[in-house]
């Protein structure tokens, strides 16, 4: 079956959004009541899934390959044959056989846990909701098929291009496609064949969302043939660069200006020495693989997998691995208090008049707005219709709606009474000050009086009343209006305010706990809420947050940047906030030098999402709100996300072990083997030694992912530090290349030890000291009172355990390696032994500055007060 999408290109040809509906329709071979499911199936086979590019899909082969774009490793793999070619064919063969071992290992690290987050985000896949067979369901976006009837609403992603069918009062953002910042109105009808991509306003695109009301759109562009497709092909589309990443790519640039040094220095030397020009070359690139953390990549992808493997299981699930450091590193929260401070359960308390008493009135005219509007749904109307469930509104029947949306801040139903002739019924509701915006009079009873100053006092002192007692409260206002066809926004005027709604949010059972434990982690909460300041601060003294100041919309709104920089970190409670302020808030708090993560759900929360370090949303989210988050909570509650921080923490923790471990080990071991090189009549190890020896080195590093993490180390928010990494390098690796020299006299000064004992020695030393190592610094403690996996317990003394019996092994001469005297490794022992006493001791005065550091730099950088 041909489809219609496949023969339209940009310009004026296949214009489909010049055409009428009817056409359209016929066109594309679907109708209203949508295609039918084999239709649809049978669409999908021919066009494909709906996806911009090539679907993400992790391979074996693909991943594997991977291993080799290390430039080292292929120079090494090189070097290898030209060392085979001119006639040393067992070295070359051993070489490439480690250096591929290394590859596999790393390989089975990385495509375990590709897998592993594949899987996590199948769980949190877009839905878009089509007609098939006439009926409505939700199908994976990448199901949208070309003919397909799609239903959107206030909150929705755009699956894919098309046109529209129906609609009302439906407003879309564009920004992601045009830079529009504001939102387009869109409407059914047709457009000239020549207009542009920001003139069609009765088409919708691929990436773009729906900001308010509703439409009914004919799908006629999906995945690779949309207007966004063919933008992201012209464009080089790259996302900001993250902290973590940030910190790896200094990383790396650190052990190149480190590996570039060792290694120039060492060949030339080696030539100069006129050593053999294969073996010099082998040597060195020996030299820096030995250096370089080759297994970083897999180390970092396995415990970030580990880490959201985990979440997932306390409900967290992760979109972006890269967020796991944010979270970990996150020192403010700011979110919204419904359901997330409250319990996010509203009872509607009280239906009152104007004068604060119950109205069975205010009652039905609330229900009949609550219940008929169609728009964006919402927790307060739910709150309504079931309180006035059961109730007979069967003389009412619905003529029109004008939805609500976040300028107007309010929500008109007309309903039609089969008693009134020629006229209906206008029931507005919204919040009190915007309700009031249109009214004339108040409605006292079964009279009406002018709205003057003296009522407006009136209304104001009650719901300011209510709200310091922990109430939202909402106004509700009705008109009579002569019958029309049709109802518009500029109907609303002219309003008589008939009472007040009362609703209740109690705070969540066990939140102030949650946010002390929050700020015992070095976590300040800021509250940013559209709701009033009494509310805020009454839900603030309930919960136990200290308020030191508050900030209104209304101020934010006259304030600088600057301004707001300055008194952002300042302020606990932001309120009565407009949606658009949300994004300059967390913009003030992060140019301050705060991680900021924001919590957040709504159709208007998307901005904050992406601005913010670290998005947080929840599962029921809208559409745009959960695509801009980093991460998305099963359920709505900082219980779960606390826990969600501690594994984040674990995460990194565990990540900057691998980094500490494995670069002051191969640092020092590195220097003591460059220097080595230039004083020994003899090269201190050979090629095959060296990747040997790194090799098996790494092995126990493949379990840091699941190690334990001393509690100290989730207690505060840590960053990546690459002065620090540099200086615990340096530091330990001088301690290191300290033992390794007195391992060099001893072997040569008091054993008078050949060259091939000396090698076979310090290979053994040298594993030996690595692996203990990595026992010290895995923790801040003293390392034999913080208990390491099981799984890194066994694998480094099973490593050990194989250095000492390696000599003795019957393939030990491939290796050059052979059998040491028991004076040697008595010595041996006891030099790794003075080595782990001196490496503990080091550690502990290390990590004591680096902790006297921190707070200095906490007391100096933060004016935040504590929860």
């Amino acid at each position: 079956m041909t489809i219609p999408q496949t023969s339209i290109k940009p310009g004026t040809q296949n214009a489909y959004w010049a055409h009428p509906a009817s056409q359209l329709l016929a066109e594309y071979r679907t109708n209203v009541r949508g295609l039918s499911a084999s239709d649809a199936k049978e669409r999908l086979a021919t066009t494909g899934p709906n996806t911009i590019g090539r679907r993400s899909r992790t391979t074996a082969l693909g991943t594997f390959a991977w291993q080799f774009r290390n430039p080292l490793v292929l120079i090494l793999i090189f070097a290898a044959i030209v060392s085979a070619v001119v006639g040393d064919v067992s070295d070359a063969l051993i070489i490439g056989l480690i250096v591929l071992a290394s590859c596999v290992l790393s390989f089975s690290q990385e495509y375990r846990a590709s897998k592993t987050m594949e899987s996590l985000r199948q769980t949190i896949s877009s839905k878009a909701t089509v007609l098939r067979d006439g009926k409505e369901l939700a199908v994976p976006v990448e199901d949208v098929v070309p003919g397909d009837i799609v239903k959107l609403s206030a909150g929705n992603l755009i699956p894919a291009d098309g046109v529209i069918l129906d609609s009302r009062d439906f407003n879309v953002s564009e920004a992601a496609l045009t830079g529009e910042t504001f939102p387009v109105v869109k409407s059914a009808g047709e457009t000239s064949a020549e207009a542009t991509l920001g003139q069609r306003t009765n088409v919708v695109f691929t990436g773009t969302s729906v900001r308010s009301g509703t439409a009914t759109v004919v799908t006629t562009r999906t995945g690779g043939t949309t207007e966004l497709a063919s933008i992201a092909a012209a464009i080089d589309r790259q996302a900001p660069e993250t902290g973590f990443a940030k910190g790896i790519r200094h990383f790396g640039t650190l052990m190149t200006e480190v590996m570039l040094a060792i290694v120039i220095v060492v060949f030339v030397a080696n030539l100069l020495l006129h050593r053999p020009l294969i073996e010099s070359l082998l040597f060195s690139l020996a030299l820096a693989v030995g250096l370089t953390p080759e297994l970083l990549p897999a180390i970092i992808s396995v415990t970030l997998a580990r880490g959201a493997r985990a979440m997932a299981k306390n409900g967290v699930i992760v979109r972006k691995l890269e967020a796991l450091e944010n979270l970990g590193s996150m020192d403010i929260l700011c979110t919204d208090k419904t359901g997330t401070l409250t319990e996010g359960v509203i009872h509607l308390d009280g239906c009152l008049d104007s004068e604060g008493q119950t109205s069975a009135d205010v009652t039905v005219w609330a229900t009949l707005n609550a219940t008929l509007q169609t728009g964006l749904a919402n927790p307060l109307d739910d709150a309504i219709a079931l309180a006035a469930k059961g109730a007979d509104l069967s003389q009412y029947s619905k003529v029109d709606e004008i939805p609500y949306d976040f300028i107007r801040k309010r929500l008109t139903v007309v309903v039609r009474e089969a008693a009134q002739a020629t006229s209906d019924l206008m029931i507005c509701k919204g919040a009190v000050s915007n309700v009031l915006e249109i009214c004339s009079s108040v409605l006292d009873g079964s009279q009406s009086e002018a709205l003057d100053d003296a009522s407006r006092k009136r209304i104001d002192e009650k719901f300011q009343a209510w709200s310091a007692q922990g109430f939202r409260v909402l106004g509700l206002a009705v008109r009579r209006i002569d019958r029309q066809a049709a109802y518009r926004r500029q109907d609303e005027t002219g309003l008589a305010f008939a009472g007040f709604l009362l609703f209740l949010d109690p705070p969540k059972s066990g939140v102030s706990e949650t946010l002390a434990a929050l700020s015992a982690r070095g976590i300040g909460i800021k509250v940013i809420t559209g709701d009033n300041r009494y509310v805020a601060r009454h839900l603030a003294a309930a919960i136990g947050i200290k308020v030191g100041r508050v900030m209104t919309g209304e101020e934010l709104s006259h304030m600088t940047k600057d301004g707001l920089l300055r008194l952002a970190p300042k302020t606990d409670l932001f309120v009565e906030i407009d949606p658009n302020q949300k994004e300059r808030i967390i913009e003030a708090l992060r140019r301050h030098g705060h991680v900021v993560g924001y919590m957040g759900d709504g159709i208007n929360d998307a901005p904050a999402l992406h601005e913010a370090d670290i998005g947080i949303s929840v599962d029921t989210a809208v559409d745009v709100a959960r695509e801009a988050a980093d991460m998305i909570l099963l359920k709505q509650d900082l219980g779960v996300l606390l826990r969600g921080i501690d594994d984040g923490r674990r995460t990194f923790a565990n990540t900057m072990k691998y980094v500490s471990i494995t670069t002051s080990a191969n640092f020092g071991n590195m220097i003591s083997m460059a220097c080595a090189s230039l004083f020994l009549p003899f090269l201190p190890l050979l090629a095959k030694q060296i990747l040997l020896n790194n090799l098996l080195s790494s092995i126990p590093s493949l379990a840091i992912a699941g190690d334990n993490v001393d509690p100290e180390q989730v207690e505060i928010p840590r960053r990546w530090d690459i002065g620090q990494v540099r200086r615990f390098m340096v530091s330990f690796g001088l301690v290191s290349s300290g033992f390794d020299f007195l391992t060099f006299g001893f072997l040569l000064l008091a054993m008078h030890a050949t060259a091939d004992t000396f090698r076979t020695a310090w290979f053994v030393e040298s594993l030996i000291t690595q692996l203990a190592i990595l026992l010290v610094v895995r923790t801040h403690m003293a390392f034999w009172n913080s208990r390491p996996s099981p799984m890194l317990a066994m694998l480094t003394l099973g490593i050990a355990l194989l250095a000492l019996a390696f000599p003795y092994l019957p393939f030990a001469a491939w290796f050059g390696l052979v059998a040491l005297p028991a004076p040697i490794v008595a010595g041996l022992l006891t030099i790794s032994m003075l080595y782990v006493i001196v490496s503990e001791a080091t550690k502990r005065w290390f990590f004591a500055r680096g902790r006297e550091a921190h707070r200095r730099r906490t007391t100096m950088r933060r004016g935040l007060p504590h929860n």
